[in-house]
């Protein structure tokens, strides 16, 4: 087992806890006073791309990528000549400010991405609810689209229902809303769907109300756990209210003997799950019929937008998933690698159950060939289990090019939110409660980039700049922050896709990514970079 170092000396960030090969610690606390790289990306964007202490330092390279099979073990390709997908081959607009990063993905219609990003799925976790204002008007400034998970209605205590359907949903609209407001024509807000919210007609209620606005996304599964979603309650009133709504919840709240338990404190907390989708369905024919009649169904509806999330389950269940996604016509296909997450799964399950997301998504890139080699419709794809960094996105956008339009990040995203929350609760005390605000003082963590708003994100200006100063106060800081860590991915994108000569997103192939291990190799079938490009050279050596 590799053992990530938790110090960078070289560009000064530290994380709290064991850090995953995303640079995130396992345990991201809301609370946290830094100094994570994505933490600090949040501040100082894209400044954070290079060593601190310029011309006093000299620093070198410290990695781990010849060990293990992950991502890490993928190395990008650099070029001494070329500019592929440059307006103007000439060197003075080859700057690498100049590339391109904006994509789209889509069947019919586009959806159109100023950074090949997409959040994770923010659902019924209440720490999604609670950050929500950064997390969607910072998607919607970056102009990446945002997924508002599955359950959101169900466990919404003010939504209505009558004879079993959804007839008002307070916090899903609020959601939507949210986000449309500050909407631009880039990104998109896309609401997911599982078992539950099928029974509770979301899609019915989200189309009556926001029309073609929202793109629905059905759900398969995800790579953080192999059951249903879950989060806690601690009230047993709450958790009545949600065993009355349909949901498992775990210990039962109605059981006389739970309740005397948490009378008496040695049960503290319920846990609501979700159920399992397709135990009425014993075959992939079965699944594959199903789920086409629920894709007509929708149709009629009238949804032009619909994608599937699917998680780490093994060969079988990602090709049904393509498979699907291709004769249904879907306009994007999220894939998602074990071992993420937003903090509900069961800890074991998180470590042991499904493929990780390297082999997962090299499987990816053969069963889309497949299918291109049959003439048929390929999904778009995004990638998604453990992605933090501007390498991460250039890997996985390479790994399965041509298909991989988008990258999915969780817990990434989430933390500009947090932060940007607790640096407004100090300067706004009297709406910290509301902010959800941890820190009563800003800690020398950030005192030490900054005093005042405008000098602490690196975003700022650019934020102003793009709604106005007088909308400023509208905006909340988590936004701004997610907004500045954007910027730093952007720009250190920008300047991988130059090294390679790439300068659009769809110019990036499989050709820049070599192996810097056999296992690796023979996993994902990219070359070892001792024979990738090793018969070209020859060439050159033989003229």
């Amino acid at each position: 087992m590799i053992s990530w170092l938790k110090n960078n000396d070289a560009i000064g960030t530290v994380n709290r806890g064991v850090p995953a090969e995303s640079g995130l610690c396992t345990l991201c606390l809301s609370s946290c006073k830094g100094t994570c790289e994505t933490w600090m990306s949040s501040l100082v964007g894209r400044k954070l791309l290079y060593p601190r202490n310029f011309g006093d330092i000299t620093a070198g390279a410290n990695h781990v990528t010849s060990l293990g099979i992950g991502y890490h073990a993928l190395r990008i390709q650099g070029y001494a000549y070329g500019a592929h997908g440059a307006k103007d081959n000439s060197p003075d607009y080859c700057l690498f400010t100049n590339v391109n990063v904006e994509t789209e993905f889509g069947n019919e219609v586009k959806t159109k991405c100023r950074i090949p990003i997409m959040t994770g799925a923010l659902g019924s976790t209440f720490i999604a609810a609670k950050y929500w204002n950064s997390f969607a008007v910072g998607a919607a400034l970056c102009g990446i689209p945002i997924v508002v998970g599955e359950n959101v209605v169900g466990v919404d205590k003010k939504s209505v229902m009558s004879q079993g359907k959804i007839t008002s949903a307070p916090e899903l609209e609020r959601r939507i809303e949210v986000f449309l407001r500050y909407f631009d024509g880039y990104g998109a807000i896309i609401v997911q769907m599982n078992v539950e919210d099928t029974r509770n007609g979301v899609a019915e209620f989200i189309i009556n109300k926001y029309g073609d606005k929202v793109i629905l996304e059905l759900k398969w599964g995800q790579g953080a756990k192999d059951i249903g979603g879950e989060i806690q309650v601690e009230s047993i009133d709450y958790a009545r209210f949600l065993k009355d709504r349909g949901y498992l919840v775990d210990p039962d709240p109605y059981d006389p003997k739970v309740e005397a338990a948490y009378k008496a404190r040695a049960i503290t907390s319920f846990a609501r799950h979700s159920r399992l989708g397709g135990t009425d369905l014993s075959s992939a024919e079965e699944v594959y019929r199903s789920f086409m009649d629920s894709i007509a169904y929708l149709r009629k509806l009238g949804y032009k937008r619909i994608t599937l999330k699917t998680g780490a389950y093994g060969n079988e269940a990602l090709a049904l998933a393509i498979k699907c996604a291709s004769d249904a016509k879907l306009d994007l296909l999220t894939i998602d690698g074990a071992g993420g997450g937003t903090g509900m799964s069961p800890w074991n399950m998180m470590q042991h159950w499904g493929v990780p997301s390297l082999a997962l998504h090299a499987k990816t890139y053969e069963y889309c060939k497949i299918l291109e080699e049959k003439g048929k419709y390929v999904p778009d794809i995004s990638l998604a289990g453990g992605f933090a960094r501007e390498d991460h996105i250039f890997k996985a956008i390479a790994l399965a090019a041509p298909y991989t339009k988008i990258v999915c990040m969780g817990r990434a995203p989430m933390i500009p939110g947090f932060l940007g929350s607790n640096i407004e609760g100090v300067f706004k005390p009297e709406k910290k409660a509301e902010l959800n605000g941890h820190w009563d003082e800003l800690p020398p963590s950030v005192t030490a980039v900054g005093k005042y708003p405008e000098e602490i994100f690196a975003g700022w200006e650019e934020v102003k700049a793009k709604v106005g100063a007088d909308e400023m106060d509208n905006i909340p800081f988590g936004a701004i922050a997610m907004y500045t860590y954007a910027d730093k991915l952007k720009c250190g994108l920008q300047q991988f896709m130059a090294g390679a000569r790439k300068f659009n997103i769809s110019s990036i192939d499989r050709s820049d990514l070599m192996s810097a291990n056999r296992e690796t190799e023979e996993v994902t079938g990219i070359p070892f970079m001792t024979e990738a490009l090793d018969a070209e050279a020859k060439k050159i050596l033989n003229w």
